[in-house]
């Protein structure tokens, strides 16, 4: 399982070094299109529940539109199981200067689920009252969508 799980661990590595370079194509090709849940916690918009690609797609261009300088400094990438069923957990700290100058800075963990190399179940947490706070500040420095309703499906 050593092999595997270092593999899954650079996947997850790249899958966010992918959302950083705005190439959501490449993230979704890891993404199952059976049972999908994506949870993104808080009251904003980017915050909600998503059950296809589709919209899962849709909500990754919305993060590229409303942070779009964002970047990860991985922490931590933690593999349990096996192909067949694996859990994976990555914790990170999110940075970006928003456009009024101002630092936004944010940890945080994904948990995610995969079965067979596909993943299908996350769990995103983080500090809401930061992604909130630097969302109205994007919007206040004139990117609407930052306030939008959230995309859930």
């Amino acid at each position: 399982m050593i092999i595997y799980s270092s593999i899954v661990e650079s996947l997850a590595r790249k899958s966010f070094q992918a959302v950083q370079d705005h190439n959501y194509d490449e993230v979704l090709k890891g993404v199952s299109s059976k049972n999908l849940t994506h949870r993104f916690a808080g009251a904003n918009s980017l915050g909600g529940v998503r059950h296809d690609k589709t919209a899962l797609e849709k909500w990754f261009k919305r993060v590229g539109t409303v942070l779009p300088e964002l970047r990860f400094e991985i922490k931590d990438v933690l593999v349990s199981g096996g192909p067949w069923k694996a859990t994976v957990v990555a914790r990170w700290v999110a940075r970006c200067t928003l456009e009024n100058g101002e630092p936004y800075v944010n940890p945080g963990v994904h948990i995610i689920k995969l079965r067979w190399g596909k993943a299908y179940d996350f769990d995103v947490y983080e500090d809401t009252f930061a992604v909130t706070a630097g969302l109205e500040k994007q919007s206040q420095s004139g990117i609407t969508e930052a306030v939008a309703p959230q995309i859930v499906s």
